[in-house]
């Protein structure tokens, strides 16, 4: 097990994190699109309100407030449906708690002190948010703060010369002062824990070179729709984690060519009422691929989040809203061609899907997913960038980095290139 797992704590994670502001579950699915584009992995956390303003709360209380994370799968899911359609300016005013799906195993509130590997393997068990209290002062100090320069661990409160940094770390702040009221959190998302652990891969040595396929760390239960089927269908898939559905074309060997996902990672800053009409009236295929030419601008609304974009006749009480063509732009995506099934070798933008290969090392994975702010990563054949083999999220990669790395040695890469793990 590697050292920088053992020996850092929750606390380490948490510095410059803002403080947790709730999001109720009286508030609006406005409101909750304009959270989830602030938020990371494309959801936010949602709680019950308070019982009574200024009652001091156990964690155990605050545990019970806690709802479920709403995505944007579920936002757009919600909106697609046909009585959402048709009065689309209620559906926008429908209160969260109407839309979110109860799951109060999602968070979980930990104590600073909490040894990273401990929370990893929550994470690991299906916890996607840490709750941490920013106003608590934990006595232990993990290594991260008793470092020294030579690169040798301090053996903490065993001498002397550490007691200047004993006091510093346990020294309150502005940040961490107690209090009684109400305690300041700051939530900590898989996104956090996987930054963290990339600027820590030397000590991780040799699993982050490692491939994912020998560390076992692809998904191959997934979720997916075929491209001809109704976008709509994707939505009973009832994808968890990651929140995708890979949209597929059968080839007539068998093999599953990907050619785009319906997922909260594509739909995170989308327009959400574009693409809850293009959800429930296109095809897999057209919803991800584009179908700017394909459909009539007649049957198409123009669409706004926050109002509908109108003529001045219509602002004045006369005529009708106006028309446009919809575009896979519409909804964040940029088309790749005028109808589904030409030019599918052509470039798809944001509509293509994040992929690597079965070979691809563990870093490059970490890095892809950081880097796109994604949370998982589609895997495709060596030779075959379409032949879908499985997915890697953030869970797959937290198993992956907690694996013995005695009998992991990556056969394609020197020895040079492992960096050496931090001394012990």
């Amino acid at each position: 097990m590697a050292s920088v797992l053992l020996y850092h704590v929750v606390g380490d994670l948490t510095v410059g994190k803002p403080e947790l502001v709730e999001f109720a579950e009286t508030e609006t699915v406005e409101a909750a699109i304009r959270a989830i584009g602030e938020s990371t992995e494309c959801g936010i956390p949602v709680w019950k309100r308070i019982p009574h303003v200024g009652m001091i709360e156990k964690n155990e209380m605050r545990q019970q407030r806690f709802v479920g994370i709403l995505t944007s799968l579920d936002i757009v899911s919600f909106l697609a449906k046909t009585q959402c359609l048709e009065d689309q300016d209620k559906a926008m005013k429908t209160q969260v708690s109407d839309v979110v799906v109860p799951n109060n195993a999602l968070l979980k509130i930990v104590d600073p002190a909490t040894r990273l590997i401990d929370a990893l393997e929550m994470m690991k068990q299906g916890v996607r948010r840490l709750l941490v209290p920013k106003s608590k002062v934990w006595k232990g100090m993990s290594k991260r703060f008793s470092i020294l320069y030579n690169g040798r661990w301090l053996k903490n409160n065993e001498n002397a010369s550490s007691s200047n940094l004993i006091a510093i770390a346990n020294r309150p702040s502005s940040s961490s002062t107690s209090t009684y009221m109400r305690d300041k959190f700051c939530c900590l998302s898989r996104e956090d824990v996987i930054r963290f652990l990339i600027g820590c891969l030397g000590a991780l040595a040799p699993l982050p070179l490692s491939s994912i396929s020998s560390l076992g760390a692809i998904n191959l239960d997934y979720s997916y729709i075929e491209a001809s089927l109704p976008a709509l269908e994707a939505t009973q898939k009832h994808p968890g984690d990651p929140s995708a559905v890979a949209v597929l074309e059968i080839m007539p060997d068998g093999h599953h060519k990907i050619l785009g996902e319906i997922s909260a990672s594509k739909l995170w800053k989308c327009d959400y009422l574009a693409a809850a009409w293009a959800l429930a009236n296109l095809s897999a295929g057209q919803f991800v691929m584009g179908v700017e030419d394909n459909v009539s601008s007649r049957l198409l609304p123009d669409f706004s989040v926050n109002s509908p974009v109108q003529d001045s006749k219509t602002a004045n009480g006369g005529g009708s809203a106006r028309l446009r063509t919809f575009s896979s732009r519409s909804i964040g995506f940029n088309p790749v061609s005028p109808s589904f099934g030409v030019g599918r070798s052509m470039y798809r933008g944001r509509s293509a899907p994040l992929t690597c290969k079965t070979s691809s090392s563990l870093a490059a994975v970490m890095a892809q997913m950081l880097s796109h702010r994604a949370t998982h990563v589609w895997v495709t054949e060596d030779d075959n960038d379409d032949d879908l083999v499985g997915v890697v999220g953030y869970s797959d990669i937290l198993v992956a980095v907690t694996k013995q790395p005695a009998a992991l040695v990556p056969s394609t890469r020197s020895t040079s290139e492992l960096t050496s793990e931090i001394q012990s």
